[in-house]
């Protein structure tokens, strides 16, 4: 009878912990879609996109210096711009479905979103300024190659390469590790991340903001003629 009794109790724990982590990639990808959006609201106010956080400090909560956790860095014009999204500065959840609180700077970065910008949209101008003394315009055009693929054999790439992505965000998903492309530390142009669909070795949740989706809003919203 225990026997039984084991067999029917775990052929239930599959199917609910398969439940369980389809409802927190949702909840995931929601937050994501969200953050976009934040991206943008923060474009129509700024005139730019934000740099990534690179302080992992959770009690460095002085920017004075230009640097604090959880906002944005004050200069980030080096490709690749890439770090922690600065969710202080967009008013956003810190993490995906996965992550927890950190209170020492010893603690792993588990869940907490990754963000990579074009350095001419978060530095616009000649010369460049990631201060937001220099707004973008409709001639600029992104400058870091920036590509998401999936991961086939050979890989799709999932983003255009005349209008490649402006600013890539994900969450390293469930077992809350960058995989495959995202894992590597890019060093030369196209600066190439992962997406699309979840395989045995990844998954990740990856969304991108595109130079026609910001542009439209913006000239929507009057901030560009």
């Amino acid at each position: 009878v225990l026997f039984i009794v084991s067999l029917v109790v775990g052929g239930l724990l599959v199917p609910m912990a398969t439940q369980l982590e389809a409802r927190q990639r949702s909840d995931t990808q929601a937050k994501l879609e969200e953050i976009r959006e934040a991206l943008i609201g923060y474009a129509l106010i700024n005139g730019k996109l934000p740099c990534p956080s690179t302080t992992i400090d959770p009690t460095d909560e002085d920017d004075s210096d230009g640097f604090a956790y959880g906002v944005e860095d004050l200069n980030c014009n080096v490709p690749p711009a890439a770090g922690y999204l600065p969710w202080k500065t967009l008013g956003v959840s810190a993490y995906d479905s996965w992550g927890v609180t950190r209170t020492l700077a010893t603690d792993p970065m588990n869940g907490y979103w990754r963000y990579v910008v074009d350095t001419k949209f978060a530095c616009p101008g000649t010369p460049a300024a990631c201060d937001g003394s220099n707004l973008i315009n409709l001639s600029d055009g992104p400058s870091d190659s920036l590509l998401v693929q999936d991961s086939n054999t050979p890989a799709n790439v999932l983003t255009s390469t005349s209008e490649p992505p402006l600013a890539i965000i994900y969450s390293t998903g469930a077992d809350q590790t960058a995989n495959v492309e995202n894992s590597t530390t890019e060093v030369a142009s196209p600066y190439t991340f992962q997406g699309g669909t979840v395989t045995t070795s990844f998954d990740d949740i990856t969304i991108w903001l595109t130079r026609p989706l910001l542009f439209s809003r913006l000239v929507t919203a009057g901030v560009l003629p």
